[in-house]
């Protein structure tokens, strides 16, 4: 063999090493309870997944938002599970595009967040949490959470001027499984969380359900999103796409839909579904800015009308 030919040569077996790697994706989930247990709930959607797309599908579990964001920027996860609020970290930071929405048992379009405590606490308005803040213990969720962080965040704390670390005696960050569990063991007096955690809870222990009292629903939130890189191969993402959005459609596929995360199946979305979650931190950025004494006026002024700016572009992309 010449030594062209065995440079060419060369050359064909490093294209298809490189296209075997590419075949290969790591599906980052956020792991809201033990992981164990998260695994043994998605293994048969990873395990179908790998069946009927041909590609060799790997769980990538972390406790948090960041990890599956900072891991998918360094193209270590190809294709992830998030929030809204993660999922905008996600397209501007790590090369993220939505594909996919969850659909709920229900096909309703979103779902809550919650303020939470223990049935047998005093605590059963906003106003009694404010009122008794400083004798409290609140478990604050993940700070990449949209229904944990952002959201509450924003409508409980930010439209009343406050912060939560400025209310409470203590302030513990956690996923809304440990936040669950810490409610329910009265390690914390209340707590964010959401109503998916809440159903699947009600679907697993209904006993342990009815010792949780909702002392505030906010409004609705869009559903979960799926977000792949935008290199991805085209190929691929249309393998994972068919696959995604044509899961769920007899009763062993809904079976495990529904004990993974409570939903009926998947929808085709966009980055607009974000749209309304960016337009909600940048109205909680604007309360903020608004409300800082300590800006000078010019510097005051020239924020708020960033902000604006940005508002304004925000609700024409949403035309």
């Amino acid at each position: 063999m010449t030594l062209a030919k065995r440079a060419l040569a060369g050359l064909a077996a490093l294209a298809v090493a490189g296209a075997a790697l590419a075949q290969e994706i790591n599906f980052g989930i956020i792991s809201t309870d033990k992981s164990a247990a998260i695994k043994s709930l998605w293994d048969p959607f990873i395990d179908d997944m790998r069946k009927q797309t041909g590609l060799k599908v790997n769980a990538f579990f972390s406790t948090d938002y960041t990890g599956i964001i900072e891991a998918q920027r360094f193209n270590k996860v190809q294709v992830a599970w998030y929030g809204n609020k993660s999922a905008i970290e996600a397209v501007d930071r790590a090369n993220g595009e939505v594909f996919a929405q969850f659909i709920d048992l229900h096909g309703t379009p979103g779902y809550y967040s919650y303020i939470i405590t223990h049935r047998d606490s005093p605590i059963n308005t906003l106003d009694d949490m404010f009122k008794h803040g400083k004798e409290l213990a609140f478990g604050a969720g993940d700070p990449q959470s949209t229904s944990g962080t952002l959201v509450p965040g924003y409508y409980v704390f930010t439209k009343r001027g406050v912060e939560a670390k400025d209310v409470f005696k203590v302030v513990r960050p956690a996923s809304h499984g440990v936040n669950l569990l810490a409610v329910l063991n009265k390690q914390v007096d209340v707590a964010t969380n959401n109503s998916e955690e809440l159903d699947k809870l009600k679907l697993k222990d209904p006993a342990k359900r009815e010792m949780v009292k909702i002392v505030w629903t906010s409004p609705l939130i869009p559903r979960d999103p799926l977000v792949w890189r935008k290199d991805l191969p085209a190929d691929v993402k249309a393998k994972l796409k068919a696959f995604i959005i044509g899961y769920g459609k007899d009763a062993r596929e809904k079976e495990i839909l529904k004990g993974m995360q409570q939903i009926a199946g998947f929808r085709e979305s966009s980055d607009a579904q974000l749209i309304p979650i960016r337009q909600l931190e940048l109205a909680k950025s604007r309360a903020k800015v608004a409300g800082d004494t300590t800006l000078s006026a010019a510097d005051k002024q020239a924020k708020l009308h960033d902000i604006d700016a940005k508002l304004a572009e925000l609700a024409k992309t949403a035309k």
